[in-house]
């Protein structure tokens, strides 16, 4: 009986054992299911756990493609080279006086507002002779040019149109690097693409804009959306359906997507289409300096401690900063508010603004911040706002005329024109005019006299199809866009 208690007794604190063993494990397990199964920092954490959702695009892109549309131009073909030496036409029997067929592009715009103003690139619209608008529903409309702006490769086209869909502006300096993005627009002649991708990069400077005379603003947003040849003009929205920048260029070696397309901000959108519909012509406004960016190289040059802001190499004299005290040396880190850490966003920043408007620049001056009140001047120096109607379009054209002599219209067979006597740097040039040309018609008005010119082209926005004959008698056609 004893030994059989003693059974019992090795039974009961064997259970009992087992029972406190079992229960100090699952009290472990317990702990250890609570602990996070990784170092997943808390406002990255919806990204990986149960429930989290990719964005929907369906709002955004429903929106965009109604507001987006398919612009088609046509183009004068240009004279080359050896018709000035020798007539094709008039070898071939039409006796220099037929028109060769047109050449045809196709771009994409935006919609900004209901009663018909369309903003796209300049290089979309630049020199054609005529605009076709379609819209998503396919109707089709002739399109006017309002305003260019090469510096920025925006344009504004309007159509005679009421209570069209249209894009609300965004805020470029909002988007963020990683953001996901829509592209839309008419690639290859395919209507109504929509495309998305991510912000790759902010403030590129891709150096495909400006000349000596015409300097450029680049600040592009660069993301890795869908882009081809077709977009150009077309929208950058973010998820809410917002307009964030106008599709301009791509990275490619062969012209088509290789994997990065390049926006304008629409920040800069805003101030060049307000600029060309209140004046006709951008108001650029400038610091008055050379700026370079900072690297380690030129802080170890320079004793700067941080790779921070954009280094002043050199002063405008009589400029907007050397006026306000900025000095060679200093360190500008923000333009109205807003930080800049390189070229590219010190452009872009300062191209906000006009002639006359008053900027507090931020700048360190021996590692010591101050903020400088700057009056922002033009190009001349001054701080005075230029209407497109106060310039003389004869001189823009860069060319002195005069009547063509009864002896010279005799000889080559017409009845009117005006002679290029002698050539400068101007559109003219640009086109590839030469002196003794005999402009006989612009836009198929006939030219007596430099008034006439004058005339034709006034208030004249868009493609410029200019007609006439050399004293060799050799008949040329020449395009360009006002």
């Amino acid at each position: 009986m004893k030994k059989f208690g003693g059974y019992l007794l090795v039974a009961i604190l064997g259970s009992l054992i087992s029972l406190g063993a079992f229960a100090l494990i699952q009290k472990k397990s317990e702990k250890i299911q609570g602990v996070p199964q990784s170092n997943v920092p808390a406002h990255l954490a919806s990204l990986s756990g149960e429930g989290s959702s990719l964005p929907d695009f369906t709002a955004a892109a429903n929106v965009t493609v109604h507001s987006v549309v398919h612009i088609k131009t046509k183009y004068a073909r240009k004279n080359n080279y050896y018709d000035y030496f020798f007539n094709f036409h008039e070898f071939f029997g039409d006796n220099g006086y037929g028109e060769p067929a047109p050449l045809e592009g196709a771009g994409s715009g935006v919609i900004i507002s209901p009663d018909g103003y369309i903003v796209t690139n300049n290089h979309v619209v630049q020199d054609a002779n005529s605009i076709e608008v379609v819209l998503n529903d396919k109707r089709s409309y002739t399109g006017t040019i309002v305003g260019t702006d090469p510096s920025t490769d925006l344009a504004v086209v309007r159509i005679d149109e009421k209570d069209l869909p249209y894009l609300i502006y965004g805020n470029s300096d909002n988007v963020m690097i990683g953001e996901w993005v829509l592209a839309v627009g008419n690639p290859f002649n395919l209507t109504s693409t929509v495309t998305a991708g991510i912000v790759s990069a902010k403030a590129r400077n891709i150096n495909i804009l400006g000349t000596p005379d015409s300097p450029a603003i680049e600040s592009f947003i660069q993301t890795d959306a869908a882009v081809n040849r077709g977009n150009s003009g077309g929208a950058l929205v973010n998820t809410r359906g917002e307009l964030i920048g106008i599709n301009a260029a791509i990275a490619s070696g062969n012209g088509f997507y290789a994997g990065y397309s390049f926006a304008i901000p629409v920040n800069i959108v805003k101030k060049v289409v307000s600029d060309l519909l209140d004046y006709g012509e951008v108001q650029r406004a400038f610091l008055g300096v050379n700026i370079r960016e900072i690297d380690s190289k030129l802080a170890e040059q320079q004793g700067l401690k941080q790779l921070r802001g954009v280094f002043v190499a050199d002063i405008v004299d009589e400029g907007a900063a050397q006026k306000s005290g900025i000095e060679k040396g200093d360190i500008i880190l923000a333009i109205g508010g807003v930080s800049v850490n390189s070229t590219s966003e010190l452009l872009e920043n300062v191209g906000r603004y006009r002639p006359g408007d008053k900027v507090a620049v931020l700048i360190s001056r021996a590692n010591r911040e101050s903020t400088v009140n700057v009056v922002l001047r033009n190009k001349q120096g001054n701080t005075s706002i230029v209407k497109k109607e106060d310039t003389d379009i004869v001189s823009i054209l860069g060319a002195t005329f005069e009547q063509a002599q009864p002896d010279l219209l005799s000889r080559l067979n017409i009845r009117n024109g005006v002679q290029v006597k002698k050539l400068a740097e101007g559109i003219l040039k640009d086109a590839g005019i030469r002196e003794g040309y005999v402009i006989t018609e612009i836009d198929k008005k006939p030219i007596n006299s430099a008034a006439d010119i004058q005339s034709a082209l006034a208030n004249k926005k868009g493609g410029v199809l200019i007609e006439g004959v050399y004293p060799n008698r050799t008949r040329a056609y020449y395009g360009f866009g006002l």
